[in-house]
């Protein structure tokens, strides 16, 4: 009796496995939709893979998950119900800052004044509809940075924390000649209500009085500015 139930626990979880496999081998295969601007969306997130849906999406080794939140943003996002700390992300998320890529227009005033202003490895300009008008690298290695950052051969998703910072990373590499039908604003993270959270911000201590950003946490993606060349001719 009891060797018939061992067998019988040994191939409960062999089928367990098994159905884990072929959810994960699905999900895996499941074809890409293309990249669609959802029309009613602010700040043009996707109509399909998005922060409702991102779950179904995640451990794909076709893309490329990237948050481009800052860890500490100077903004005051706090003042228009966001987190200007970078406190939770979604597993399989590597962190590239957004500001970091290029500077900053068009954000809400109670922001905008104390945004992010140092160096950036492009530097842009506008016309009158905030369409982008040029762009210029700023250093020797800024495309080669963004290529190493931005695969060109997977689709990327972009997430952060309201949807903006994603939709002016998506334009910026559209303008820099990617492929528009594989690169997803994916929208912001503070709407986020799926499983696979990374917590960030941690209590601790007696009846957890204290925090903690655990920002050790994050697979971030440093750019050292201050190993770059900066570049004299165009």
């Amino acid at each position: 009796m009891k060797k018939f139930i061992g067998c019988f626990i040994v191939i409960t979880l062999f089928m367990m496995l098994s159905a884990c496999s072929n959810e994960v081998s699905v999900q895996q295969t499941r074809a890409l939709p293309k990249a669609s601007v959802d029309a009613g969306s602010q700040f043009g997130v996707d109509g399909n893979i998005n922060i409702g849906t991102i779950d179904d999406w995640l451990g794909r080794d076709d893309v490329a998950y990237i948050d481009v939140r800052m860890l500490v943003d100077p903004g005051d996002y706090d003042k228009i119900g966001g987190d200007p700390v970078l406190s939770g992300t979604v597993e399989g998320f590597q962190v590239v800052p957004y500001p970091y890529l290029a500077n900053l227009t068009g954000l809400p005033p109670e922001v905008a004044a104390s945004q992010y202003s140092g160096s950036t490895l492009f530097t842009l300009t506008w016309d009158a509809d905030g369409i982008i008008d040029t762009i210029q690298p700023n250093y020797e290695e800024s495309e080669m940075i963004i290529k190493d950052l931005f695969p060109e051969d997977k689709a990327i998703f972009l997430m952060c924390g309201g949807g903006g910072y994603a939709s002016f990373t998506r334009t910026l590499l559209i303008e820099l000649g990617y492929d528009p039908e594989k690169l997803y604003n994916i929208g912001g993270f503070w709407q986020y209500n799926g499983n696979r959270k990374v917590h960030v911000k941690v209590s601790y201590g007696e009846n957890n009085a204290k925090e903690y950003n655990a920002l050790h946490r994050l697979n971030y993606r440093l750019i050292d500015f201050n190993q770059l060349n900066k570049k004299t001719s165009y």
